[in-house]
């Protein structure tokens, strides 16, 4: 495991969101193959899991594959399935040696049995360490999630005036986490991409050029460097 830089940054968020983004074109850049993007962004997650353990981070959501996504072509779905697979074999012991505890946000319908085991299994195994806590959007999209927080709430048959900011966020993916205070996304681009859109309202957004696959962890430093010296004021107009 790599050591600790000399000077971390001085003051580390709570919660650090990632938009993986740019592995695609971290594939054309050398005249790969798509996968073979899917596949070096994988490898990359574990040194960006590593350097959140040991700059004392508690909290990590990575966007790994979006409701949207099962409209890309088919030989890259399943791909990106097959990944999927070989990173649950290969890299749940290490996590639940680091400490980590795995959870999963979105929906496992649609998703073929044999990974829907191994991520219910991965969530048994890790479920009391504290570590981190490493929530794993897949299958997620933000605005089917508070579609199905609404179904789940008239369900309950809740009283219109009972709703509250506080009830819905009870009845989303991720309801037992404290929101995000810092939502990164790689490669440059600066969209949400239908990620987190309840939870990540108030969170400070860092957009870094670098693709996903060569973000480490002088990026990851470099990203809440730059949220250290944000002056967060949650739609208030703070006093000095």
């Amino acid at each position: 495991m790599a050591k600790l830089n000399a000077d971390p940054p001085a003051q580390v968020p709570q919660h650090i969101a990632i938009i993986m983004d740019g592995n695609g074109r971290w594939a054309r850049a050398r005249g790969l193959p798509r996968l073979a993007g899917h596949r070096a962004g994988t490898e990359n997650l574990r040194r960006i899991i590593e350097a959140c353990v040991e700059l004392g981070i508690k909290y990590l959501t990575i966007y790994a594959f979006s409701t949207e996504n099962w409209g890309r072509s088919e030989d890259e779905v399943r791909g990106l399935m097959g990944i999927f697979d070989e990173v649950f074999n290969r890299e749940l012991a290490e996590l639940h040696r680091q400490g980590a505890r795995l959870r999963h946000i979105g929906r496992l319908e649609g998703v073929r049995k044999s990974l829907r085991e191994k991520v219910l299994k991965g969530i048994e195994l890790t479920k009391n360490n504290s570590r981190l806590v490493l929530s794993v959007a897949f299958n997620y999209g933000g605005r089917d999630e508070i579609v199905q927080a609404i179904r789940a709430i008239l369900e309950d048959d809740v009283r219109p005036e009972e709703v509250s900011e506080e009830l819905v966020s009870r009845y989303l993916y991720t309801a037992d986490i404290p929101d995000p205070d810092l939502v990164i996304r790689t490669s440059g681009e600066q969209r949400i991409s239908n990620f987190l859109i309840w939870q990540a309202a108030y969170a400070e957004w860092v957009f870094p050029d670098t693709l996903w696959p060569d973000f480490g962890r002088e990026q990851l430093e470099a990203a809440i460097e730059e949220f250290g010296r944000r002056e967060r004021r949650y739609g208030l107009v703070l006093e000095h």
